[in-house]
C-alpha cells in the first residue's frame, strides 16, 4: 500500500514581509498625504521658534494666551490649551480609526503580522524611559516627570521624512512604521491617562459613557444605512462627540482620550444582514478620508504653533538647555533608546517565535527605520507641558531637547534609509509592473493568486 508522501514543513512566518496590495496602495497615499502635512508642521514649528526668539515674542506669547469659550462648562481655555486638549482629539480621533481598521480589516487582523509592530511598539516606550529614568535617577522628583516625553513617536514627522527619502522602499517598512506609530501613540494616550492626570472627578467621566453609547450606536446605524456615502450623519455625531470631549475634559482626565475613544467606536465594516466580509467598508473609511486632511493640515500644525515656541536665549541659552540632565535624558533616549527598544523587541520576536526576516529585507532596514521611530514630537511636546507645565523652566528645556533629538534621530535614519532607497530603487521598476493595467502591481497579484492556489484543496 503506497503512502502519500508526507507534506513539507511550512516555512517559518516572515517578519515584515510585503503585505497585501490593497494595503501598500493604501500606505502610499497616506504617506503624499503625510508628507504635505510634514511640511506644514515644520512651517509651524519654524514660524513658533522664531517668533518667540525675536521681537515678536511678547506678541506670540499674548496670542498662545488669548482665552476663548465657555466659563460655565470650563471650557474657557487659551487659545494654546485648546490646540492641546481640542486639536489634537481630532489628531487622536484619526489615531484610533487608524489603529481599530488595521486590526478589523487590514493586513494586522493576522497575528502574525500584528505581533512585530505591537512588539516593537512597547519596546520603543519601555527602553527610551529606562535610558531617561537612569540619566535623571539623580535630578529630582521633578525631572522624571518627563520619563513619558521620549516614549513617543510623531507620526506626520516620520512619515514625511520617510516619503522625501524612502520612495523606494518596500511597503512593509512603511507599513511597520506607521503601525508601529499609531500603536506608540495609543500607548501615549494611555500614559497621559493613568499617569499624567491628577485630580479626576468620576460624576463627568461616568456621565461621559452615555454620549459615547450613544455615539457609538448611531456610528454603526449609519454606517448600515448609509455606508461609505455618509454626510447627514456628520450633523448628528458631531455633537455628539462634542459633548463627550466636554464631559471628559471636565472630568480631569486628559480630553485627548474621548478622541481614542470616539475613533474606536467607529465601525470598520458595514454592518449588514448575515454579515460577512462582503458588507463592504463601514464609516471608518469615509471619516479617515475627511479628517486626515484636518488633522495633518490644521490640526497638528496649529498645536505646534502653539507648542513649540521656546525662547532659546542664544548659544548660551541653547548650551545651558541641552547640559541640563532633563535636556541628555530626552535626547539619548530619542537617539539611542528609541531605536534600541524597537530593534530589539523585533529581534526578540524574531528568535522567539522561530519567525525569520523577510529575503527582501535586510536588518539595516528595520535599524533605519528603528532610528527613524525616534522622531518625537506632537505628544512628547503634549507630555511635556503636562509633565513639567507649560513655561516652566524645565518644559522650555525639555522642547529643545525635543527639538534636537528628533533632528538627530531624523538625520541618521536618513543617512541609513537614503542608501537603502538606492539599492531598492534599482529592482522598484520590476516590482512596479503593471502589465494588465489595474492599477495593481503584479506582484500582489501573482503572490495572492500563488496564495490562493496554495489555499485550494489538492486532488
Amino acid at each position: 500500500m503506497n503512502h502519500p508522501a508526507p507534506l513539507p514543513p511550512s516555512p517559518s512566518p516572515a517578519v515584515l514581509r510585503r503585505g497585501s496590495g490593497r494595503e501598500a496602495l493604501r500606505i502610499g497615499a497616506i504617506l503624499r498625504k503625510e508628507t504635505v502635512g510634514g511640511a506644514l508642521l515644520l512651517a509651524a514649528t519654524v514660524a513658533a521658534l522664531i517668533m518667540a526668539n525675536t521681537g515678536l515674542a511678547d506678541n506670540y506669547y499674548a496670542f498662545r494666551d488669548v482665552k476663548i469659550g465657555y466659563e460655565p462648562w470650563n471650557l474657557s481655555l487659551s487659545l494654546g490649551a485648546w490646540a492641546a486638549d481640542g486639536l489634537l482629539a481630532i489628531f487622536f480621533f484619526l489615531a484610533g480609526l487608524e489603529l481599530k481598521r488595521e486590526f478589523v480589516a487590514g493586513d494586522l487582523r493576522s497575528v502574525n503580522r500584528a505581533i512585530v509592530p505591537v512588539a516593537a511598539a512597547v519596546g520603543g516606550v519601555i527602553v527610551p524611559a529606562i535610558f531617561y529614568t537612569l540619566i535623571n535617577l539623580n535630578s529630582g522628583p521633578e525631572a522624571l516627570k518627563g520619563w513619558a516625553i521620549p516614549t513617543a513617536t510623531d507620526i506626520a514627522f516620520a512619515l514625511a521624512v520617510l516619503a522625501v527619502i524612502g520612495s523606494k522602499l518596500p511597503a512593509a517598512l512603511r507599513i511597520f512604521l506607521l503601525t508601529l506609530a499609531v500603536v506608540d501613540d495609543l500607548l501615549a494616550i494611555a500614559i497621559i491617562a493613568f499617569f499624567y492626570t491628577t485630580d479626576i472627578l468620576f460624576g463627568p467621566l461616568l456621565l461621559a459613557i452615555i454620549p459615547l453609547a450613544l455615539y457609538a450606536f448611531l456610528a454603526h446605524k449609519f454606517s448600515y444605512f448609509f455606508g461609505t456615502r455618509a454626510f447627514a450623519p456628520w450633523l448628528i455625531l458631531l455633537p455628539i462627540g462634542f459633548v463627550t470631549w466636554a464631559l471628559v475634559h471636565e472630568s480631569g482626565v486628559h480630553a485627548t482620550v474621548a478622541g481614542v475613544l470616539l475613533g474606536f467606536a467607529v465601525p470598520v465594516l458595514r454592518s449588514a444582514k448575515g454579515g460577512g466580509p462582503d458588507a463592504g467598508p463601514g464609516l471608518a473609511e469615509t471619516l479617515e478620508h475627511r479628517i486626515r486632511p484636518l488633522s495633518s493640515g490644521f490640526a497638528i500644525p496649529v498645536f505646534a504653533f502653539f507648542s513649540a515656541g521656546v525662547t532659546i536665549g542664544g548659544a548660551e541659552g541653547l548650551y545651558q538647555a541641552l547640559t541640563d540632565p532633563v535636556a541628555v535624558g530626552i535626547v539619548v533616549a530619542l537617539v539611542i533608546g528609541k531605536p534600541v527598544g524597537v530593534l530589539l523587541a523585533t529581534v526578540i520576536v524574531t528568535k522567539f517565535t522561530k519567525a525569520r526576516l523577510d529575503p527582501d529585507l535586510a536588518w539595516i532596514d528595520v535599524a533605519g527605520v528603528s532610528l527613524l521611530a525616534g522622531v518625537g514630537f506632537t505628544v512628547s511636546l503634549l507630555i511635556s507641558e503636562l509633565g513639567f507645565g507649560q513655561g516652566t523652566v524645565l518644559d522650555d528645556h525639555g522642547k529643545v531637547a525635543i527639538l534636537v533629538g528628533s533632528l538627530l534621530a531624523a538625520v541618521l535614519a536618513s543617512a541609513i534609509l537614503i542608501s537603502r532607497n538606492r539599492h531598492y530603487a534599482k529592482i522598484a521598476e520590476k516590482d512596479a509592473l503593471d502589465a494588465d493595467g489595474d492599477g495593481m502591481p503584479d506582484v500582489y497579484q501573482t503572490e495572492e493568486s500563488d496564495q490562493a492556489e496554495r489555499r485550494a484543496p489538492q486532488n
